[in-house]
Order: structure tokens, then sequence, then C-alpha cells
């Protein structure tokens, strides 16, 4: 990103997402390049809901599809371009008001983790008169892979568990409104080796053939799922899959001939892979203070706008620098905390600094994904920080979330 930090926030204040469209489409070129290119790769939204961002993904060469897990989610990816009939509606915790919704718009695949949750999109299917395709969300009894983040393998509200589809078949393939197309697979998240993802990926394949093979389960359309790996608020690069595509393409030959000439839809999905590493979040120093031999630097940016998931009380290995930092000047330790009235608002412990002052401006870098929407946001009420999208080094748009308190219909009023 070629304008400073100092000049960002200067402009459009402080704290301060900036996107960098330029490094976005890196990615994706990286990660189509690491996959068979018959391929659909979806956008995982959750990552980070943006439209701009999801706009760019969804246009050019390599253009994903969108995966989305909420209606909040479904209308981002609706701003940005992506046609309704094309995105994928997961989640395990549909309501009947949301398939609606969902339906409405004319989104048509659903991923179901349960067949209560298929029997859920049958009926509002049946309201709009249409039928909705259904991927089959499986839970594998095992794990291929023993590092990164285990999704499945499991008890878990993700999937059908693998071990009782045999009982359900029947009733999966015959509910009213609904056609069962495949399966999908998600068993692990951000795996940085990339054995253990080949490995996951392999078992998937295989699993899904032996369904079709065994229970008779169509398998027109196959979604593995992601994993795919991205530094988080630290520097660094992208993890390469150099073996990935060889191994993908070996595991397809074996288990489902004809998948080149699309007997067979082959998908996955990325979120942090994508954009990760397009963005940064710009923090400004307000305060510095020592309590008994511990520094504390206080920003302007605190767990309601880079949580890093904090409801999971995750403390964040956070790096930062300050932009016309001395790189030879003498370095400490301290504590970066935020501007909330709570003793869990600590962004870093122990977080090697140079000598900071009021007003210094410090940048997190890889902060594209999880970032605004996977925070407190509204804890405090304080405002969501700004957000700007660059592409070519210039200013191409800026906004802000808002929180506007809406009245509900038929609302009893204020009581006398």
């Amino acid at each position: 990103m070629s304008r400073t930090s100092a000049e960002l926030t200067e402009r459009f204040g402080s704290p301060l997402y900036v996107y960098d469209l330029d490094r976005l489409r890196e990615a994706r070129e990286q990660l189509r390049a690491a996959l068979p290119p018959q391929f659909t790769l979806f956008y995982s939204l959750k990552a980070n809901p943006h439209p701009e961002l999801a706009r760019a993904l969804g246009e050019g060469e390599g253009a994903c599809r969108a995966e989305v897990s909420s209606a909040g989610e479904l209308g981002a990816a609706l701003q940005a371009g992506f046609p309704a009939a094309e995105i994928l509606y997961t989640g395990p915790g549909k309501t009947t008001e949301e398939l609606h919704t969902a339906l409405g718009h004319g989104v048509r695949q659903f991923s179901v983790e349960s067949l209560t949750d298929l029997r859920r999109v049958g009926r509002a299917a049946e309201t709009y008169g249409v039928v909705a395709d259904c991927l089959l969300r499986v839970n594998n009894e095992t794990a291929a892979a023993s590092t990164s983040i285990r999704m499945t393998g499991t008890s878990s509200q993700f999937g059908i568990d693998g071990e009782t589809l045999a009982g359900l078949v029947p009733d999966l393939l015959s509910v009213p409104h609904t056609r069962v197309v495949g399966a999908h697979f998600f068993p692990l998240s951000n795996s940085r080796d990339e054995q253990s993802l080949i490995a996951e990926f392999q078992q998937s394949i295989a699993t899904a053939a032996r369904l079709r093979d065994e229970l008779g389960l169509p398998m027109r359309f196959l979604d593995i799922g992601g994993g795919f790996a991205a530094p988080y608020a630290t520097p660094g690069s992208r993890p390469g899959y150099e073996k990935l595509r060889h191994e993908l393409e070996s595991a397809l030959d074996l288990h489902f001939p004809g998948w080149r000439d699309g007997g067979v839809e082959i998908a996955c999905e990325s979120g942090r892979y994508l954009v990760g590493g397009c963005g940064e979040l710009h923090t400004t120093v307000t305060n510095i203070k020592e309590s008994r031999g511990r520094k504390f630097v206080i920003l302007d940016a605190g767990i309601n706008t880079f949580g890093g998931m904090a409801g999971l009380g995750r403390l964040l290995p956070l790096s930062v620098h300050v932009d016309g930092a001395d790189p030879d000047a003498e370095r400490e330790t301290a504590s970066l905390v935020g501007p909330l009235c709570t003793p869990g608002d600590v962004l870093g412990r122990n977080v090697d600094v140079p000598g900071l002052t009021e007003g210094d401006v410090l940048t997190v870098p890889n902060a594209g994904a999880y970032g605004v929407t996977a925070s407190l946001l509204h804890f405090l009420s304080r405002p969501a920080p700004a957000e700007v999208v660059v592409s070519g080094g210039e200013v191409v748009a800026a906004s802000r979330l808002q929180f506007v308190r809406t009245s509900l219909p038929d609302h009893p009023g204020r009581p006398e």
C-alpha cells in the first residue's frame, strides 16, 4: 500500500482498516494456481463480508462464487453482484425466516447439516414452488490430520454423522421440494501443513465415492471444503501448496473418473487465504502509562475493532509497526490495550514495540480476515472503524458500518 498509515488516518480517521484489491487478486491467483483448473472456488464471506472485496473476488479471471451463512452475508453477496442462483447457503442454524429470504432472492443451493435442516429447506421451498438443490454436509468419524483447527471427527453441530447416513439416506432422498445433489465436507481450518490438508481432501473424496457406491447417494456436486491458511495479525506470507493440485487430480481420477469433463462438479472454499493478506489495521496511541512496573500502550482500537474472535477468549500474538520508526532505535515491551472499560480489552501482552509517544499510528499487518465483523463491534457503543479500499495505490471506496435502532412492527409501545 503506497500511502502511509499516518496519511490515511489523517484523511479518514482512526482506527482504520485498509484493504488492497491488488493483494486480494494476487491471493486468488495464487490459490487458483494450487488447484485443478476445473474447480469451482467459493469465497466464504464470513472472513470479511465487505461488498467491495467480495465484488473483486467475484469478477475477472478466476472469479469466485459466494458462500454465505446468514441473511446479512447474503445481502452483501447480492450487493457485490453475485448471481443468487450460484450462491451456496450454509450453516447449522438456518431459520425459516432466513430461508424464505434466501429463496425469495433466488438462492437455490444449500448445504444442510441434518435431516431436520433439510426438511426445513423443503418446507420453505414449497412456498415458492421450487426445488432446492442440497448438499449433505458430512461429519466423518475419523480425521486424517492431527494439526490445525478441527471442524469434524467428533460430536458437532456441523454435519451429519457419517456412521448414521446408511439409515438416513431413504429419508434424505425423499424430502419434498429438495433434491440431494452431492456432499459437503469441511474437516479442518487454517492448515499450514500441506500434507495434512492433502490427507483430509483425499479422505473426503474417498468418503464421497463410498457414499455414492454403497448408499446410492447422488454425487453430481462435491464440495471438499477449505482449510487454506494465512498469517493473522503478524508479518508473513501465505503458505504455498506445491503438491496440492497433483494430489487432488490423482485422488479424483481414482474415485471420480470423468470429473475433468464435468461428470461431477468439484468445489472448495476459502476465506482467510483470499482476504487475510489484503488488509491492515491502523490504530493510534491515545495514552501511555506504567502500572507496577508494566507499560501499557492505550490505543483507539480494542477488541471491539480487532477482536480476533474475542468471544473465544483468544489473545492474539499481535505484531505492529510504526511508519517512519528508526529500525535501529531501542525496543521495549508493552501491553497493547484498547479504549474499553473492561480489563479484557487487551490486543496483546509483552509485545515488542519501538519507543512510542502519544499520537503515533501503529499498523497491524495481515488483518484482512476476521477483523471488523469478528469483533465485539457494538460493545460500549463506540463507533465502528472506518474501512477504506485501495487499488493501484489509490482509494476507490471508503465507508463505515453504522448502528441504527429501528422500531419493530406491532410493538406494544411504552407503558402508560
